[in-house]
């Protein structure tokens, strides 16, 4: 991956825009990774601009979509509700987010300015049912799930995830919102018999019986509590899938993200935590990649660049997406991998460079994607002077 505007050739410089939040830190790491490239300032099209209706952009642009979280008025534009830390209205989050991304598209496409991504992908990315089936079918290994793709029954409540669980024979699993992220409504459920279930979350209930998000990893220890969160959750849709035994390092449970930037796996970062949930903001913390790369090593089973190319075979099931985030969940022992899920605004890893031998050395991930458009810009010049 080239490094400067220099490596667009004798052709125009790209011209980015980015739809975000304008004071998000996704945002501010983006127009730096284009100022640092030499390129002319992104220009910010702020998502509420999008969500009234009234974004505008311009030709030849180079259109970014990036995440509309952190920002309580578009989730209450998206959600329709007041306090961002509620749980609920993920569907119509849904709803509203993936036809608001299809607006973006029409928008720049008559305006003659390109979209870097793809609104279909989009949304499959942020359906967690739809993107299991899409990488199950493509034979990226997944861990087993009864509510894998379109064709799946929808998950009604707390007797359905029950009677699914002991018919796949999964004492332990994951129950997640289907259009979820950051572990937003993710429940990891151990049962062991009627009547005894367990599980861990960041959901909180109050009293009477809203959701909310909390940055603490709270445990409810009976089956009255889990129904009642599920219950809850449900109307707006649910994924299951089998808890996998996680690989572990220096006692702590690991998993990794690995960032893909058009096709080939840049950046790596190791997620460590004494939970089943790795997540940073949950009290999650990063691990040693130079021990997981012996670890994989002397496992003697699927060796690491077998497990960074099964991230770019996830990533390839979405070609129209430059950039995603693959969580690779290695099982116990560090033999074997499995892909939980792929994100669409997987790349905010702040401080990492690439892999070596990624082409992205030195780079952050933002500059690794920029470099990505200078390095088509600079083919697209040569296949046309040839």
């Amino acid at each position: 991956m080239s490094r400067s505007v220099s490596s667009a050739g004798s052709g125009p410089a790209p011209r980015f825009a980015v739809v975000g939040n304008p004071d998000n830190r996704r945002v501010a790491f983006f127009e730096e990774a284009v100022r640092a490239a030499g390129l002319p300032p992104a220009r910010v099209v702020p998502w509420l601009q999008v969500l009234s209706e009234e974004a505008e952009f311009l030709p030849g642009e180079s259109v970014r979509i990036d995440s509309p979280g952190e920002d309580a008025e578009v989730e209450r534009v998206l959600r329709g509700v007041d306090d961002p830390t509620r749980v609920e209205g993920s569907a119509r989050w849904y709803a509203r987010f993936t036809a608001a991304v299809e607006a973006v598209a029409g928008a720049a496409s008559a305006a003659g300015a390109e979209v870097l991504g793809s609104p279909a992908d989009i949304a499959v990315l942020f359906d967690k049912r739809l993107c299991h089936g899409v990488l199950d079918r493509a034979g990226v290994p997944v861990p087993a799930s009864p509510t894998s793709g379109p064709a799946a029954a929808p998950v009604r409540g707390w007797s359905d995830v029950r009677e699914s669980l002991r018919e796949h024979r999964m004492p332990r699993a994951f129950v997640k919102l289907a259009h979820g992220s950051s572990a937003s409504g993710v429940l990891a459920v151990e049962t062991a018999g009627p009547g005894r279930v367990r599980a861990s979350t960041s959901v909180e209930r109050d009293a009477s019986g809203r959701l909310f998000n909390s940055l603490r990893v709270r445990r409810y220890t009976s089956e009255a509590e889990v129904g009642a969160v599920v219950d809850a959750l449900a109307p707006d849709g649910l994924h299951i899938e089998r808890w996998l035994p996680k690989a572990s390092q220096r006692g702590r449970a690991a998993d990794l993200r690995i960032v893909v930037v058009g096709g080939r796996a840049t950046h790596a970062v190791v997620r460590t935590s004494r939970g089943p949930m790795t997540n940073l903001h949950l009290g999650g913390a990063r691990g040693d990649l130079d021990e997981v790369r012996a670890a994989v090593a002397a496992a003697g089973g699927c060796c690491w660049r077998e497990a960074l190319a099964m991230c770019e075979r996830a990533a390839a099931c979405f070609p129209r997406t430059p950039c995603v985030g693959v969580d690779l969940l290695p099982t116990a022992g560090w033999r074997r991998f499995a892909v939980g899920e792929v994100n669409a605004f997987g790349d905010l890893l702040p401080g990492l460079t690439g892999l070596p031998g990624s082409g992205a050395e030195g780079l952050n991930t933002y500059a690794a994607q920029v470099a990505a458009v200078l390095d088509r810009a600079r083919n697209h010049c040569a296949v046309t002077a040839s």
